[in-house]
């Protein structure tokens, strides 16, 4: 796992804020809400101290007669407040929230292969879902209430100002301590969201693991291994979970505590005597009214302390987030166009590690021409650099060295225009949770239902694509869980042969097929290969005797090159490895 950069909270806020900038209309009407909720909460209490002096001590008639209404209108305004502070911040959140995740998802388009090489799929979900929730609970619900008790706490402290400026600064000196305890609780905070935000990417990988190899885990009795694992992970994330509740659990009363200690003493001070030389003595309704005032700041300073902890989080995902955008994308500055592309294809001295660190080179100067038609297979032990070689064409990983197509290097093609020029089959098959047609047409939308089914006839897959339920129609599972592995194969080579690319890279793409499928196949590639540059893997090398060169590759050299019969004549490792197909099925004939 990567290591994530470190944001001062200081960042992160005003980074924060400039997605919340283009709702600032709708967030001012929110602070105008939460203000005129914190003043109509203030002036409630403050209204005690006349309702007891004029209305129980002085019977003042008129001012009996009209506290009725006077109630009624302050609720209304009340309510009033209420939608305004709720709907709107909740509207900026939920906006914040979903630029959020499109922005995520339009960055994770452009990651570079490396990214995804040292990130597990459940890490990523879990930066999109959980911690952008984090972010969203941040941003709305909390930040609504710490908004709106901020602003009663101000109105609360006029109030009592007004009443007793000497009592009003007992209760202040308070605030430094609550501070105090609220600056570590954050610091605490953040430190084990920011672990739970990892734990929660644990749990989703391991969830992610057993969901996609399920058929792995009942054949081999892998059930207990995995329940293991999974109480591994979740483990973990409850203990960070407690710490983190044992931190809010402790830092409210101790709050509270201080807070009471303010409220004993100003109950003390404002019994004394009115002759006393501190001079704090107040009438009856003016008490009721600091009581009140003090009581009702004892709620939001519990408040504070909870909210804290709700931002915190939503700080720690924040962070985390702006590091996974800030992950750099795919260098994508090519300004040349291919006019009219032929397929003309140059190595030119490549080399190749996977990570900074690695000593050995997958690739070492490795150089090779392929003209424009030409069919090109690769061939050598697993683990020799064939898959890598060919992934480089298409610029899912950089390289040193050059490699050029029609006569351009790649680095100064878009990638959209030299991805546009390659079509691609490997023997991992992706298909989508989706239609046969569509995913027969990914990356051909405009395609016609007529091309879509020529396609498909070239590859030997519509007789079995029109027996299905809805034939063309039918959907086929997340990855086509509901075909076969030829069937998959097919589709992906009709998929390939309906894109018309001037290359074509093949990467054991017949690996899932029987034997009669094979020949089909084989056929319907022989065409479309004649149309284009052909990059070929094949661990099956009678399926390669045809091709105009074959280059065989080991520990990252190309060690022999020509055709067929002329690496056969050589008798080197492509003759030597022939050999160990030919009698591997004798073998097993033999043996049966």
């Amino acid at each position: 796992m990567a290591s994530t950069p470190t944001y001062s909270s200081k960042v992160v806020y005003k980074r924060l804020l400039s997605y919340v900038w283009p709702y600032r209309y709708a967030f001012v009407l929110a602070i105008l809400g939460n203000l005129l909720y914190g003043a109509v909460d203030a002036g409630m209490v403050k209204l005690l101290e006349p309702l007891l002096d004029e209305g129980f001590v002085n019977h003042n008639k008129t001012f009996i007669h009209w506290i009725p209404f006077v109630l009624v209108g302050i609720f209304i305004i009340r309510g009033i407040a209420t939608f305004l502070s709720t709907f709107f911040m909740g509207w900026v959140g939920r906006n914040v929230v979903m630029n959020f995740r499109q922005e995520m998802f339009q960055h994770l388009l452009k990651l570079p292969t490396a990214y995804y090489d040292r990130s597990t799929s459940g890490e990523i979900l879990s930066k999109i879902t959980y911690n952008v929730e984090q972010v969203a609970n941040a941003s709305s619900d909390a930040l609504t209430t710490l908004v709106r008790e901020s602003f009663t706490v101000i109105a609360l402290f006029i109030v009592m100002l007004t009443i007793s400026w000497r009592l009003t600064f007992l209760f202040i000196i308070t605030v430094p301590l609550m501070g105090g305890i609220m600056h570590v609780v954050s610091k605490r905070v953040r430190g084990v969201s920011g672990r739970i935000q990892d734990s929660m990417g644990n749990v989703t990988h391991v969830v992610e693991e057993a969901i996609e190899g399920q058929k792995v885990i009942k054949a081999f009795g892998g059930q207990k291994y995995e329940t293991e694992e999974f109480e591994q992970v979740i483990q973990h994330n409850r203990r960070q979970e407690m710490k983190l509740i044992a931190t809010s659990a402790m830092s409210v009363p101790m709050v509270q505590i201080i807070g009471s200690l303010a409220l004993a003493g100003t109950v003390y001070l404002a019994t004394l005597s009115p002759e006393s030389v501190l001079k704090t003595s107040i009438s009856p309704g003016a008490f009721a009214a600091m009581m009140t005032s003090m009581i009702a700041l004892l709620k939001p300073i519990k408040e504070f302390t909870k909210l804290n902890n709700n931002i915190q989080k939503g700080i720690a995902g924040a962070a985390s987030i702006f590091a996974f955008l800030d992950e750099k994308p795919e260098i994508d500055t090519g300004v040349k166009t291919l006019k009219f592309p032929a397929g003309n294809v140059a190595y030119r001295n490549v080399s190749f590690s996977y990570g900074s660190g690695a000593t050995a080179k997958t690739l070492d100067k490795v150089s090779f021409e392929v003209k424009a038609g030409e069919t090109i297979a690769f061939v050598g032990r697993s683990g020799g650099g064939k898959s890598t070689l060919v992934n480089l064409l298409p610029r899912f990983y950089d390289t040193q060295g050059e490699i050029f197509i029609d006569g351009i290097n790649i680095l100064d093609l878009p990638l959209a225009e030299l991805r546009n020029q390659i079509a691609i089959v490997t023997q991992h098959v992706t298909l989508f949770n989706d239609t046969v047609a569509r995913n027969i047409a990914y990356g051909c939308e405009s395609a016609t239902r007529e091309e879509i089914m020529k396609a498909a006839a070239s590859a030997h897959a519509k007789d079995f694509i029109e027996r299905l339920p809805q034939g063309f129609d039918t959907e086929i599972g997340e990855n086509g869980v509901r075909l076969s592995g030829g069937q998959r194969q097919r589709i992906a080579i009709a998929r390939a042969i309906l894109k018309k690319a001037p290359i074509l890279i093949l990467d054991e793409a017949t690996s899932a097929l029987d034997t009669e499928s094979e020949r089909y196949i084989q056929e319907a590639l022989e065409k479309l290969m004649a149309q284009c540059t052909t990059l070929v893997i094949a661990h099956r090398l009678s399926t390669i005797e045809k091709a105009d060169r074959i280059i065989v590759v080991d520990k990252g050299h190309i060690i022999e090159m020509g055709t067929h019969e002329e690496l056969m004549q050589l008798d080197g490792v492509y003759a030597a490895l022939r050999a160990m197909q030919y009698q591997e099925p004798q073998a097993k004939l033999v043996s049966a």
